[in-house]
């Protein structure tokens, strides 16, 4: 039976495989990648036996290769491999859904990767000698044991006296996946141990299979005794040993589209009403708010990713900040975002480490062997939305973290011997509370947000959600609480377009469109730009090239509705009006009108603080004149108040920080300036 099969396997190969087989002489690969959907046409009880019996079939068609006239040295022929692809549809088989009957079948999973141990030398052949001087029988013990198996005793004369005198050695690596699919109500993340060797972990796999990358593995599924500080429990451990993987770019392709849903998201991305149609499936649930659910839906689209000549990458995701007072609904915007988007992610930053939120290395020497690298939500959520709530609670030093994150888009580690850079192509929509709890449109964003300036930059759109008595839009927006919540009226709490139809729709437009600027579109984009800065009159900036990008990555996200591969003039306006609205909500002065850029952006020192510190310090002049170096505080404060700087003492404590002034004893004031005799 064993020669039959031998001869089947040779003459597959040779029909299929003679070129690919006879090239391994001048590479230095030694597998030969199989389809097995080949295989399948050719012998479908040869190809049912590699599902059934992996291990045994597989070994057989690599000694046919072994056994063929190869001009290659015989301890390459001893690494050669088979490694298979396409696998048919019931090999296929969720995490979750593992069970005793798949142990020892060759099957494929696929998988985030959530954590990884270093690549290191493992021992999978030992050279065993028997050291009774009459017998002296040699022979190599192969290890497929977590630990090293020693034989009892020598099976030739059966003696106990047994020496270990060489070894064979190969890379190896463990990784733990977790699963990929949307997750149901009571269900949690379901994971698995790989097992990857020799040239699975070669230098160019290892960067696909560091945390945060999606794989499909194919491989045989196996049991190894669970232990707990030695000891060994009934229960076992199940892993899969991979023959062979791939690498998956993104998780949209999960959503299967037929026909009759690309019927209907051409005939919804058509529509005029399109963009309001979107608006309204949105959190339906939350009244008003349609600039904010607008700018999600863009979020969510996603502008186009763009890579310079000098291979310089620019992000197409958009940052969106939600500032909201309490009963403003911001969580629930980031919980509906989180359900929509496939592989989204939603964490509190009260809870959040930076190990759960950016990545960390953890030690495991139990199962992994060593240092390991473990991804949190940002990597995890690659190609899609991280919804980080409470975001003014994340701690400094991990908030630090997120600044390679929301510009670069990837996380970098250098922690006990693990240098690796993690891809996190993640859009961040984060919810933070005002500092005292409510929002003053008059002080800067930075004196009320506990966040770093650095981090407030990169946010492409900031919104304010601010609770303000209103009687009209108070009594629409308990009429709309009551319908939805309490007598159940399906019409409004019910989305406009299908929660699983916007996913699919958002997968279609995310997959098949790059828009790309029209001239016309570019030059209206120019046009505000240049008006902006025209306008930035007495040293207020009110835009700078990070908006500019926003504007472009908006107008993309716009034009990816409409399923176009151009960017036209509406988009443009409608990306205009969104930055706008944010802009004035945060960097407005409410007595000019104007934009202050550093008043939006979190400046600490804003253009209208820079004007009075101006005012202070000629004021401080003429007071040098009439008293020398040190002049009294409160004869300074009254005339500035006089000259309409009513917080005079906010601005002297601003000049105090960095370095202008100082108080050498109490009420009175010098510029350190004039003490150092500058």
């Amino acid at each position: 039976m064993e020669e039959e099969i031998t001869n089947k396997i040779s003459d597959f190969l040779k029909e299929n495989y003679e070129k690919e087989i006879n090239l391994l002489a001048l590479s230095e690969n030694n597998s030969i990648i199989i389809d097995f959907k080949l295989l399948e046409a050719f012998d479908i009880l040869l190809a049912e036996s590699i599902l059934e019996e992996p291990e045994k079939t597989i070994k057989m068609f690599e000694e046919v290769i072994r056994n063929m006239d190869i001009p290659i040295e015989e301890s390459r022929k001893e690494k050669i491999r088979v490694r298979f692809i396409n696998l048919p549809e019931k090999a296929y088989i969720r995490i979750k859904n593992l069970r005793e009957k798949h142990l020892k079948k060759f099957i494929c999973v696929d998988g985030i990767i959530k954590r990884a141990s270093e690549i290191r030398p493992e021992i999978y052949k030992v050279l065993f000698k028997c050291r009774n001087e009459q017998c002296g029988y040699e022979w190599w013990e192969e290890q497929n044991e977590r630990f090293l198996k020693k034989p009892l005793a020598c099976s030739v004369c059966k003696r106990r006296n047994l020496e270990m005198t060489d070894k064979k050695l190969r890379d190896a690596r463990w990784i733990v996946i977790e699963e990929p699919f949307e997750l149901r109500g009571g269900e949690s993340t379901s994971e698995l141990f790989i097992y990857l060797t020799e040239d699975l972990v070669s230098e160019k796999n290892r960067i696909k299979t560091e945390p945060g990358n999606r794989i499909k593995v194919f491989g045989i599924l196996k049991e190894i005794p669970k232990r707990v500080k030695g000891r060994i429990y009934k229960e076992m451990e199940i892993y899969l040993e991979a023959n062979n993987f791939e690498t998956i770019e993104t998780q949209w392709e999960d959503i299967e589209i037929s026909d009759e849903d690309e019927k209907k998201i051409k005939e919804l991305a058509s529509d005029k009403n399109i963009y309001n149609y979107l608006v309204e499936s949105v959190a339906p649930s939350i009244f008003g708010y349609d600039e904010v659910k607008l700018a999600i839906i863009l979020q969510m689209f996603g502008g186009v990713e763009i890579i310079t000549e000098d291979k310089v990458r620019i992000r197409g995701d958009l940052n969106i900040l939600l500032v909201g007072e309490p009963a403003t609904a911001k969580s629930q915007f980031l919980k509906t975002v989180a359900q929509i988007m496939p592989r989204a992610k939603y964490v509190s930053g009260k809870a959040a480490t930076k190990a759960g939120l950016i990545a960390t290395v953890t030690r495991d020497e139990e199962f992994l062997g060593g240092w390991v690298l473990e991804a949190g939500a940002v990597v995890l959520s690659n190609n899609s939305v991280c919804c980080i709530d409470e975001f003014e609670k994340i701690e400094k030093d991990d908030m630090i973290a997120l600044h390679e994150v929301m510009e670069q888009q990837s996380v970098s580690i250098a922690k006990a011997s693990i240098v690796a850079t993690l891809p996190a192509r993640t859009a961040i929509l984060a919810a933070a509370n005002p500092k005292f709890g409510r929002f003053d449109e008059i002080k800067p964003i930075s004196e009320q947000l506990t966040i770093p300036e650095t981090i407030l930059t990169r946010f492409d759109l900031k919104f304010a959600l601010r609770d303000v008595p209103d009687i009209e839009k108070d009594k629409k927006m308990i009429e709309h609480i009551e319908k939805v919540r309490y007598f159940q009226t399906e019409e409004m709490s019910k989305p406009k377009i299908d929660v699983d139809l916007l996913r699919k729709y958002i997968a279609y437009a995310r997959a098949r469109c790059k828009p790309k600027l029209t001239i016309e579109a570019a030059e209206k984009l120019k046009e505000f730009y240049l008006s902006l800065r025209k306008a930035s009159a007495g040293g207020v900036i009110s835009i700078t090239t990070r908006q500019y990008e926003s504007l472009v990555r908006l107008a993309q996200a716009s034009a990816k509705i409409q399923l176009r591969d151009f960017v036209d003039k509406e988009d443009v306006e409608r990306a205009i009006n969104i930055i706008l609205f944010s802009l004035k909500q945060f960097g407005q002065d409410i007595t000019t009108g104007t934009i202050d850029i550093d008043k939006a952006e979190g400046q600490k020192i804003t253009h209208e603080h820079r004007s009075k510190i101006k005012l202070v310090e000629s004021i401080i002049n003429d007071l040098e004149i009439k008293h020398g170096k040190t002049i009294p505080l409160d004869e300074l404060i009254k005339i500035a108040k006089e000259n309409g700087i009513f917080d005079i003492e906010n601005i002297l404590k601003k000049m105090k920080e960095v370095g202008e002034i100082l108080e050498p004893r109490p009420g009175k004031i010098e510029r350190i300036k004039r003490i150092l005799g500058i």
